[in-house]
Order: C-alpha cells, then structure tokens, then sequence
C-alpha cells in the first residue's frame, strides 16, 4: 500500500474548500481518485459510491462511509487554514483530521479489497457530503441508491478504536404561552413562568434506562427568549432543548415523554438523528478487540444517526482536534489507520 498516495490525496482535499453543500470540487477530485484506479463509480450530488468489483447479490454487504465536507474554519488558526503544511510528522489544514484521514483510509482500503475475489462480504465505498450541517443532500439522501447494507464502518477521528454506540441529538423549541398586559396589572399569565416550571422539569428528570456504553439521557436548556422592555408582561416565552439519547430509547420515545410532562407547546426540529450502536459480539467488533483496539461510546453525532443497520464508528485522528484552530492529523495515524481496516477486514472478509 502506497502511503503516499494517501497523503497527497488528503493534502489535494485539504486545499480545495468543501463547507457543507459545497463540495463539490472534493468530490470530484475523490472521483478522479477512483478513475484513475479504474473503479467505476457514481455520482449523486456530490456523494461519491462504487461498488467492489465482483460485487455478489447473494451475499451481505459492508459499507465503508465517511464525509469530505468541513465546518468553516474559525478565526483563531495561525495559518492558512487551506494550505496542507507538512512539517515534523503532521499534515495541518482544515478537514485533516475531520475527516480527511478517514476519507483516504478508507478509500485506500477499499481499493485494497478492490479486485479481490471471494470475499465473504460486498464492500461499498461512499464518501458523502454535508454531513457537518446534517443536511439533505448527504448520506441520508444517497441511501435508497444503495443496496441493502448489513453493517456500516463510519469513518471518523476515533484514534482507530471502535466506538461501538453513538448517542443520538433531538433538538426541541418550547413554547409557553401567557396573556400580554402591563406589569402593574395582575389580569395577566406571565409565560416566564410557565417557562421556568418546565425548565425545572427537564432540569430535574431522570429517564430510566441506562445504556452500558451512553450513560443517561442528557438533556440541556440552552436558549431562552422572552420580552421587550421592563414593564410588559410578553406574549409568550420560548427556550430550546438539547437532549443526547441513548441507545435504549428512540428519539420518537424521547419526544413523547417530554410531550407529556411539558405544559408548554414541544416542537422537534427533526426526530432523524438516532442513537446507533452494535453488538459488542458483532465478528467486526471481536476483530478489532482481538488486534487491541478498545470499545467505547461517543457522546458526538457522526451519519451512524441516519443508518437503520448496526454500525461501528473508526477513524484515524483524535475527536478532541475536531473543529478547532490549527487542525492536523499525524502522518502516522493514516498509515495506522490503513493497516488496521485493512487486518479488521480481512479478519473477517477472507
């Protein structure tokens, strides 16, 4: 396996912007990238997908998914945030780390896997965009143009150990409703205040099921809103609701418990970004262990949230690098990253 391709195909995506719903120059170039392997691929949008060359109906299919899309980078990076800087062992630029080096691993990968025949599974490769801002035109939109996937190896920065359950994100307006007047007057419903008797509710309750790997249901307010000026009571007060679900729970189970104890109106932005997770058990999961990788949870959202099928979250990288100024990924870590899908995978393709 030639490293070096790798690395020049991440420093290639690195200089050319893909904020989500933007991308598509990066997938072009990562199509570029399959032709010139002679791997034919598809194009939706700008999500890129190719099957393994004797791909069998007959058999189970893995997905091997991870997103060429970036946030924007913040104010406080110290250097061009689009010139790949390679210097003491580190590849620097935004998206190196989220996630760059999972994209040319798992392309790497897959064309490693490409040609072989026999294989106990199909492989798919789709690396997919807009998956910072969950948009519609990401992996969630590419799905019904796949065949049916059994298992799916999300690539994110994980320092390749395998998070093996993820916690879902369900994000709810309230709204309270009171009757406006002025601030003297007592003929009036002050929302504020149905406000803060379900904001000690959320602050308060304990959901009952526990996950092994996720802990609890967390749910935060985060926003508030209400008022004009000091001497009029308003109209109606919002806030908003970050809630983190567990795997025991469906964000549709979440949503309507809170609907039942709120007296205020509840609005779910999306009910779309599920917990996810996979059977300790699962072969893919004991291969890993067995070469010494660790299993956890992640408290983060990755495209694991739109896949119905078990999943497995691996990348080279480090999370906490994720989004902050000054992004790299270690030139180590892809060679790592490489070598340990590839022994996972072989573990049980072959």
């Amino acid at each position: 396996m030639d490293i070096q391709q790798s690395i020049e195909l991440l420093k290639n995506l690195i200089s050319t912007p893909s904020f989500s719903g933007e991308e598509d120059k990066t997938a072009d170039i990562i199509g570029n990238y399959l032709k010139d392997k002679d791997i034919i691929f598809n194009r939706e949008n700008n999500n890129i997908w190719a099957k393994n060359k004797f791909f069998d109906d007959s058999k189970p299919t893995i997905l091997l998914n991870s997103h060429h899309d970036t946030v924007k980078p913040n104010s406080a990076y110290t250097f061009d945030p689009f010139d790949p800087i390679e210097k003491d062992g580190k590849i620097q630029g935004l998206g190196s780390n989220d996630a760059g080096a999972s994209v040319v691993s798992l392309l790497a990968t897959f064309v490693h896997f490409y040609h072989q025949k026999k294989l106990k599974y199909n492989l798919i490769i789709a690396i997919t965009a807009e998956e910072e801002s969950s948009g519609p035109n990401g992996l969630n939109s590419l799905l019904k143009s796949l065949p049916e996937i059994d298992f799916a190896i999300v690539g994110e920065p994980t320092q390749m150990h395998l998070a093996i359950a993820e916690k879902g994100l369900l994000v709810i307006d309230v709204i309270a409703k009171g009757i406006p007047g002025h601030a003297a007057h007592t003929n009036t419903i002050n929302p504020i205040y149905k406000a803060i008797e379900d904001i000690e509710w959320v602050k308060n309750y304990k959901f009952d099921k526990t996950s092994e790997f996720l802990g609890e249901v967390k749910m935060s307010v985060t926003q508030i809103n209400a008022g004009t000026q000091h001497n009029v009571v308003p109209a109606e007060c919002s806030f908003v609701i970050d809630v983190r679900v567990n795997d025991k729970y469906t964000n549709l189970e979440v949503l309507d418990i809170i609907r039942q104890n709120l007296k205020s109106k509840v609005v779910a932005r999306s009910t779309n970004l599920n917990a996810s997770s996979i059977d300790k058990n699962h072969h893919f999961v004991q291969a890993g262990i067995k070469l010494g990788r660790k299993i956890y949870g992640s408290p983060t959202l990755s495209d694991q949230s739109v896949l119905t099928c078990q999943s497995v979250k691996l990348g080279p990288g480090n999370s906490t690098r994720s989004h902050q100024a000054n992004e790299y990924i270690l030139k180590n870590e892809i060679k790592e990253g490489i070598d340990l899908y590839i022994k996972i995978l072989t573990e049980i393709l072959i």
